[in-house]
């Protein structure tokens, strides 16, 4: 049997006093109670995402501590996400708690899904504190969730519809539908639309410096081929038929076109690459719970996929392919309390995946995973969890050979957090978790890109953590104040260090050509970190809130294969030492003003760290500004925003140079 012991401190009220004469009696400091997870997510949600200079999920991601995108540019550039130097493909995307799959490349473009929909985002390392999720959830070191808004309605309404209509440079429009349905008080429907075009055409400075230090290349150019034209819809059904039991049905098609503008390299400006996608898929989760112990979670998807790429450039590789993607998955997860500090969850999960057109195979994924979860009067907790993978290719509809029928890994997981007391100010926490992803499609089999050798990567995460938070609040003299007339401060910080190690990391960086990669093994890799993250919300009378989020990070990411290489030792691609972003909003009633920093340091774009293979810094400044005005049943929200203030020449990845100053002005109404 498992004991636990806990102890239990005291701690006497902090009071700071006020001069009388400002009518406040005093500045009261209480801890604020900290969440429940036993790793704390990073969360965007609510009005702060709503009001913050981001148009798709990347945007919004990159203000999260850790976190590397890779933004080729434009409105319709492919955005990935690279949380701690894992790379792309070890970090689960879930639209709804569903991971989005791609056996293809094994990387999400975030760019694809705009914040339109979106009500929050997080992010967890390592894996979430509620052990009761699918099999394939506990696979990934790291989790993004995307949650999408649920229906509302104001009283005595059945109905709410919201329209929205933004414009910009590079020649936007994008408009967008909403419209949330009550069936009952327990059924209710979303429907939602939305449409994009750009044409993508921004100016550049294109500078490059010799090696003897002369100048290379000094002009202004203007990036083409970089347009798109997208359209989404979704619809979602919500029934909560108790207190324990609801099921959700979401259905999501996604089709676009896009140029995909291309390196700029030797004086070439144009490109004549082209992309097309159409994506959909439709999902359903239930979950209830029984005899007050037992709860279960059923999940279950379809996807279609369709992608035709188009290379008429007569300086790369021709090509006109095809590639069609079917995904049947299913999930079945339970979770029995045995006692009120110990759960156990078991989860299976069963993934197939078919390629077609351009070459034809097939994967089947299984996962199975036992998890416990142990709380010591909210003290101290635990997790332990063990996962168990198997992944079968087929190729040309018959077994590859010996040395690629079938993989299976084994990968365990452990997580601690304490807190004092249920009032402390602070948490510690650790964890340690084994990750392992096999090689996608891409880096296998494909044409130019493909390498059939590659080993399967495995990944070792270390983590530990503290936070602390609390709040202030001030009581005046005057009886009968209202909320709006209080003041009141919560702050909070997390400070987390970590070290990562990964074996046969498989990187792939361009090959020329944007949807080409060349793919390859690092024996080891060692990337050591720190994530720190803060946020001070002050709440004054009259309405007026300020809000403050900074975070930082600090990263080594250093290739250790064979000391016989000249890169032994020496910082991977792409991976900055320094990065960090603040955000801030001054808020009074209906008003917000909005302004954002994010800075990424130096790094290299190739294996060896010489200065030829050096990227400088960049760093962007935005800034936007949005009103909101209720007239009678319906509500106009308008903004405008300017991002890159400065007009900074910079680039994400070499070759790929992003917009200079920029803007964009929208306008909203609901009803």
């Amino acid at each position: 049997m498992l004991h636990c012991m806990a102890a239990l401190f005291v701690c006497a009220q902090d009071t700071l006093y006020i001069d009388q004469t400002t009518e406040l009696e005093a500045v009261t400091v209480i801890a604020a109670p900290l969440n429940k997870d036993i790793i704390t997510p990073q969360r965007l949600g609510g009005e702060q995402l709503r009001r913050m200079n981001t148009y798709s999920v990347a945007d919004a991601i990159r203000y999260f501590s850790g976190v590397q995108i890779k933004d080729y540019g434009g409105v319709g550039g492919i955005k990935t996400i690279n949380v701690r130097s894992m790379g792309s493909q070890h970090t689960g995307v879930y639209y709804n708690g569903i991971q989005l799959g791609n056996a293809q490349n094994g990387q999400v473009d975030l760019g694809k899904f705009s914040l339109e929909n979106i009500e929050e985002i997080d992010l967890f390392n390592g894996q979430k504190s509620d052990i009761l999720q699918s099999a394939r959830e506990f696979g990934s070191a790291g989790n993004v969730y995307l949650t999408t808004r649920r229906p509302r309605f104001k009283p005595e309404r059945k109905t709410h519809v919201r329209a929205s209509v933004k414009s910009g440079s590079f020649g936007l429009v994008n408009t967008s539908a909403l419209v949330d349905v009550k069936i009952s008080d327990a059924i209710s429907m979303t429907f939602n639309a939305e449409y994009l075009h750009s044409n993508g055409k921004y100016k550049f400075r294109y500078h490059r410096t010799a090696p003897d230090g002369t100048t290379a290349y000094d002009t202004t150019a203007v990036r083409h081929n970089g347009d798109i034209d997208a359209f989404r819809v979704e619809t979602g059904l919500f029934h909560y038929y108790n207190s324990t039991g609801n099921y959700r049905v979401h259905a999501y098609y996604y089709h676009s076109q896009r140029g995909i503008p291309g390196a700029i390299v030797n004086n070439v400006w144009r490109n004549g690459e082209r992309l097309y996608d159409r994506d959909f898929f439709v999902q359903a989760a239930w979950q209830d719970q029984f005899f007050n112990r037992w709860d279960m979670r059923l999940n279950a998807k379809y996807a279609a996929d369709y992608t035709h790429y188009i290379n008429k450039d007569t300086r790369l590789i021709p090509a006109d392919n095809e590639y069609m993607q079917h995904e049947l998955y299913i999930s079945w997860a339970n979770k029995v309390m045995l006692f009120d500090w110990w759960d156990v969850a078991l989860a299976y999960d069963m993934q197939y995946n078919g390629l077609r057109k351009y070459m034809t195979a097939d994967r089947l994924s299984q996962w199975y995973s036992i998890a416990m979860a142990f709380n010591c009067k909210d003290h101290l907790r635990a997790q332990i969890s063990a996962l168990g993978t198997s992944v079968t290719e087929f190729l040309g509809r018959r077994m590859q050979d010996a040395g690629h029928k079938t993989a299976t890994q084994f990968t365990p997981g452990v997580f601690l957090s304490y807190q004092p007391t249920l009032q402390a100010k602070f948490k510690i926490n650790t964890f340690y978790k084994q990750a392992y992803r096999f090689p996608t499609f891409n880096d296998l089999y494909y044409t130019d890109m493909g390498v059939a050798t590659l080993k399967p990567e495995k990944a070792t995460q270390r983590d530990v953590g503290l936070s602390y938070s609390l709040e202030t609040k001030v009581k005046s003299h005057k009886p009968q104040v209202s909320s709006h007339e209080q003041t009141s401060v919560r702050f909070s910080i997390n400070a987390d260090y970590y070290y990562n190690t990964v074996t046969d990391k498989i990187i792939a960086y361009p090959k020329g050509q944007q949807f080409r990669w060349t793919m390859l093994n690092l024996g080891m890799v060692k990337i050591h970190g720190v994530d720190l993250n803060a946020e001070l919300q002050w709440h004054f009378p009259k309405q007026w809130s300020w809000t403050l989020k900074a975070q930082y990070t600090y990263q080594q990411a250093r290739d250790y294969t064979s000391r016989d290489d000249s890169y032994y030792g020496h910082q991977i691609p792409y991976i900055p030492w320094h990065s960090g972003s603040v955000i801030t909003m001054l808020q009074w009633r209906g008003y917000s003003l909005n302004y954002s920093f994010i800075y990424v340091g130096e790094r290299y774009n190739q294996q060896e760290n010489i200065p030829a293979n050096y990227v400088q810094p960049w760093y962007t400044h935005d800034l936007s500004l949005t009103g909101q005005w209720d007239i009678r049943m319906i509500t106009l929200k308008a903004n405008v925003e300017i991002n890159n203030l400065l007009g900074q020449d910079y680039e994400v990845i070499t070759n790929y140079p992003m917009p200079k100053t920029n803007f964009r002005i929208g306008l909203t109404v609901e009803y």
